[in-house]
């Protein structure tokens, strides 16, 4: 294995982890606004 073959592999790991953190950031936020929201509709008058 070549050393710019194990950098390149190296970023795609690092750039891999931060999608994942991107996908998980991004479900959490829409859980967070889907109970918002039911909480609204549940009290409202």
């Amino acid at each position: 294995m070549s050393d710019s073959e194990q950098r390149r592999l190296a970023l795609e790991k690092k750039r891999e982890r931060y999608v994942w953190y991107y996908l998980g950031y991004f479900l959490f936020g829409i859980h967070i606004v889907a109970f918002v929201m039911i909480y609204a509709v549940t009290h409202a008058k």
